[in-house]
């Protein structure tokens, strides 16, 4: 299934905008409850005006929470980040460190949060248990697990490490443009001959194939053998 992932996104990558580790971080904290295409709108602006931990240390919280309010949860997303801020200042010089352990000491930061650091600020292997990979994990028959560190845990059992952060971009690029939570593409999944859970959407290739998301749609109907 993996190797059916890889065909059907050879190119794979974090949806997130960021250029360093700390940009990173903070997006990540943002798109909790929130689209990444909306947490995207809100950072370009974010970034220019608080381009150091010290910076979002000592943010005015008014002004930050009215620049993320639209990512939502916003005050609780303000605390996070000024939070975020002061503890890099304070414990590691003003840079994000790339330890798990360390990263999920900070006010924000889960292992969900810290995986996505690691693998794609840092190229240290993780995997990132959104709801999506929950979902599609179980959805596969790859673990019956339901609490995300177990499902972590499962999950990497089964892959070589060097394939965990690929891996999860795959399975949530997979989630978020073919097996939808409500009505799956099945009839135009690469993943069909080997999904136990095939059927929960339309086998229908034409049905299917409305259904399909993202910008990578007309590869994914190209191996169904649907031309666009």
């Amino acid at each position: 299934m993996n190797r059916e992932l890889k065909v059907e996104f050879p190119h794979v990558y974090c949806e997130l905008d960021f250029t360093n580790p700390l940009e990173l971080s903070v997006a990540t904290i943002l798109s909790a409850q929130c689209t990444d295409v909306r947490v995207n709108m809100v950072t370009p602006a974010l970034f220019a005006k608080y381009r150091t931990a010290a910076d979002y240390a000592g943010a005015d919280r008014t002004e930050l929470e009215e620049m993320i309010r639209t990512t939502g949860f916003y005050r609780n997303k303000a605390n996070s980040i000024i939070g975020l801020g002061q503890a890099l200042v304070e414990r590691f010089d003003g840079e994000v460190p790339h330890t798990l352990k360390e990263l999920v000491s900070l006010p924000g930061f889960g292992r969900k949060t810290a995986n996505v650091v690691l693998g794609n600020a840092f190229d240290i292997p993780g995997i990132t248990v959104d709801t999506h990979f929950s979902r599609l994990v179980q959805r596969w028959g790859w673990t019956t697990e339901t609490d995300p560190v177990k499902i972590e845990h499962a999950v990497g059992e089964l892959f070589e490490r060097k394939e965990w952060t690929n891996l999860s971009h795959r399975v949530i690029f997979h989630g978020r443009r073919v097996c939808h939570a409500r009505k799956p593409a099945c009839g135009v999944c690469v993943l069909a001959k080997d999904c136990p859970s095939v059927g929960l959407g339309p086998l229908d290739k034409a049905e299917a194939a409305k259904l399909v998301k993202g910008p990578e749609t007309d590869h994914i109907l190209q191996l169904a053998g649907i031309s666009a």
